[in-house]
């Protein structure tokens, strides 16, 4: 039989669903600001008992993920409380085992709404950094997550937003999220080189030179364990020697070598 300390900890509970089901966007930015403030950098369980406000209703946590995934969902078109679900979510996402908030996350469609914030022009860059962090977060649970965002079209996505961003902190993220988007992921490798050729053909110049480091660390992987590279890759990267910039410059002296050995 229930005691009455856990029935009051149910109730708790139940009052603070409620809040956030019948809130409006300025009482649920507040809801959220105290999350961010209460729980970043909590664990798994940590997080399990502080959202099931002490009870030992086992359904506590879940429905505050899936309540934040759903409205993720419901308001990603718009810069509404963006910024602080997506905080929340990562929240949940880094959490130590946290694997069962990330396929809460996930099966609503997590991946494509994360990936085509990117590609909203309105949204605040601050929105599409947070954006990449969690895309990095679900890159890191493994090899299949890192296929589910290729089967997403993540890496064309990933791509036309370093080549577009004016962000340099944005444009770095990416750098990072395409490198281990290849690194563990054989069966879409060639989608990575794709994208990164296609930055190195139409971007600028802070792009290119991440992409040509991001190409120089692939090619010397290759090189280490299988001693050849695509040689879709060596015409671009050699082609990028004629930059008047110097950055891109001091990255072609840097590969130029490794490059060369595919012509």
């Amino acid at each position: 039989m229930t005691s009455v300390k856990e029935q009051e900890a149910i109730g708790k509970l139940m009052v603070s669903l409620q809040k956030w089901d019948s809130a409006h966007k300025v009482a649920r930015r507040c809801i959220l600001d105290n999350f961010i403030k209460s729980n970043d950098g909590k664990t798994e369980p940590e997080l399990e008992l502080e959202l099931s406000q002490g009870s030992k209703a086992a359904w506590g946590a879940p429905r505050w993920s899936v309540n934040l995934s759903l409205a993720l969902t419901n308001n990603y078109t718009y810069s509404t409380c963006l910024d602080k679900l997506l905080k929340s979510i990562g929240i949940l996402l880094s959490a130590a085992s946290g694997c069962r908030y990330l396929i809460e996350f996930l099966e609503p469609g997590g991946i494509l709404i994360l990936l085509e914030v990117l590609g909203l022009n309105h949204l605040k860059e601050e929105n599409k950094r947070e954006s990449l962090k969690l895309l990095q977060l679900v890159a890191d649970a493994g090899r299949k997550y890192k296929e589910l965002i290729c089967e997403s079209y993540g890496v064309r996505s990933l791509a036309k937003f370093l080549a577009t961003s004016s962000s340099a902190e944005a444009q770095e993220d990416m750098q990072i999220l395409l490198d281990p988007s290849d690194h563990g992921n054989p069966k879409y490798q060639n989608q990575v080189y794709k994208g990164l050729l296609a930055v190195l053909l139409h971007a600028t110049t802070t792009p290119q030179q991440l992409a040509l480091q991001t190409l120089g660390a692939m090619l010397g992987a290759m090189q280490d364990v299988v001693g050849e590279a695509p040689s879709l890759l060596v015409e671009p990267v050699l082609g990028t020697l004629c930059s008047v910039n110097l950055e891109v410059q001091h990255e072609d002296r840097v590969h130029h070598g490794l490059a060369a050995q595919y012509r």
